[in-house]
């Protein structure tokens, strides 16, 4: 049935919030993501470099222990000789070869007293650890932080000859250079990241006004839509969520322009073909006196256009239900006893000659009853327009695929010129025995369910003579069997 009436009422879509609110909370979204995701990666960088500072400073002091115990396995300098139990042979020549790296502080002990410091490793000497160090016997690493100096860490490492301890070497590393740099790489960092962080908000900005762009221009399309206006569209870019729900308005919009067009063909069509028989039932009416036999007349005439009312609503109604997507019902379809049933109901018609000229033993799909009406029309259309006494062809037969329907007169034939036009609403034939009575709807009927089947109706003039209707149709509909 075509619509009544469709409202276009607002509904709760409102552009700027569209445009404002939502725009925010992604932009927030992305906001508080960014920003955790930078203060992590600034937490994880720091964790990294501490812990590679630290293993620096691990590999700083192994080193000076490698290096002293290789020293110990060579030879003295001033005497030539291995240094054997000289601890403080070995200790005076370490200090005058090596070089500290910056942080690093050394400190040895014979007979658990200090015996002799570097420059970094004299201010560590009134320190409370130091008294351990010296009595120590196994190596010791550690670390400990110290209110002035901050983090230090030490390696202990006795120095033993003929079994017995003879002195102890301990080289430390005071952290706090090493961590400072550590804490300057981190504010750059963080420098570096806020920068990126409002840079990538700015933008994020833009981008998400330009991904919402569609919505808004959705929300003023909506506005713009009249019940006489549906001719706005959306433009539709790329293949994601937002396109497709451009794209859906848009099939939606389209769909109902379809039934604002069915809507008013229906009203056109009813206004332009009612106002006859109305005027004749008034007129009639009007002038009807009481005499019995005017009274009866009257009524004849009044029966006869309420009729033929009757029938131009159904026709209407048909032409309307075409336009929806249920208006074919799909089933199984005998041809051959589709053709024979059609010639004898076409007998109901008129009395002549009806002949099967062929009827195809084959089965297809398609709605039997919006195909038996329309051929039907054509039966009834080819009998209004020939003489009585002339034959009317009906057959079916398959071929490449298609079901093709036809009935053939051998009347007056159609002008060439006319073909396309009497499948037109309200086009009525002017040929044959007489001006057809009907509302001009049947033909247009015929074309509405060809169309529905996925085919088509086609009118010829055969070399012979008369006028040849073809519905041609897929034996199997198209995208399955609906509409």
């Amino acid at each position: 049935m075509i619509p009544t009436s469709i409202s276009l009422k607002p509904t709760p879509f409102d552009g700027g919030r569209m445009g404002g609110s939502v725009r925010v909370r992604i932009l927030g979204w992305y906001v508080v993501l960014l920003g955790v995701s930078l203060v992590a990666a600034l937490l994880l960088q720091r964790a990294f470099l501490l812990a590679q500072v630290r293993s620096d400073a691990e590999l700083a002091l192994d080193q000076e222990v490698g290096e002293l115990r290789q020293l110990s396995q060579g030879v003295d300098p001033v005497s030539g000789e291995p240094f054997g139990t000289d601890v403080a042979a070995i200790f005076d020549t370490f200090f005058n070869r090596n070089v500290p790296l910056e942080g690093e502080g050394l400190l040895t002990f014979i007979d658990g007293l200090i015996y002799k410091t570097d420059v970094l490793g004299s201010s560590l000497v009134d320190l409370p650890e130091v008294d351990a160090w010296g009595e120590s016997t196994a190596s010791q690493r550690g670390a400990f932080d110290n209110p002035d100096l901050g983090e230090i860490r030490y390696l202990a490492v006795p120095v033993a000859s003929g079994g017995e301890v003879n002195g102890v070497f301990v080289v430390t590393v005071l952290m706090a250079n090493r961590l400072t740099s550590v804490d300057q790489a981190i504010r750059l960092g963080a420098v570096v990241y806020g920068s990126i962080f409002v840079l990538a908000t700015i933008l994020a900005w833009a981008a998400a006004g330009r991904i919402l762009q569609p919505l808004r221009d959705l929300t003023e399309t909506a506005r713009s839509i009249t019940d006489t206006d549906l001719s706005e569209r959306i433009e539709v870019e790329g293949d994601d969520e937002i396109a497709e729900l451009a794209a859906t308005f848009n099939a939606m919009l389209d769909r109902l322009d379809e039934a604002f067009a069915a809507q008013r063909r229906f009203i056109d069509d009813a206004g332009h073909e009612l106002r006859t028989p109305i005027t004749v039932i008034r007129g009639n009416l009007e002038v009807m006196g009481d005499d019995p036999t005017e009274r009866a007349d009257t009524v004849g005439v009044v029966t006869d256009e309420l009729d033929r009312m009757s029938r131009i609503v159904d026709d209407l109604l048909d032409l309307a239900k075409s336009e929806q997507p249920d208006f074919i019902q799909f089933g199984p379809v005998d041809l051959d006893e589709f053709v024979r049933e059609l010639a004898a109901k076409a007998l109901a018609l008129d009395d002549r000659d009806w002949t099967v000229e062929r009827a195809d033993p084959n089965q297809f799909l398609g709605d039997r009853h919006r195909l038996n009406q329309a051929m039907m029309n054509l039966l009834r259309n080819a009998a209004e327009h020939t003489p009585s006494e002339t034959p009317i062809r009906i057959g079916g037969k398959m071929e490449a695929g298609d079901v093709l329907l036809w009935v053939q007169d051998e009347g007056p034939g159609i002008p060439e010129e006319d073909h396309q036009r009497i499948f037109e609403r309200f086009s009525r034939g002017e040929t044959g025995k007489a001006r057809t009575e009907g509302a001009g709807l049947g033909l247009a009927i015929v074309a509405a369910i060809a169309e529905a089947h996925g085919g088509g109706v086609e009118v010829a003039t055969p070399d012979e003579g008369g006028t040849r209707f073809t519905i041609t149709i897929p034996a199997r509909p198209q995208g399955g069997e609906g509409r």
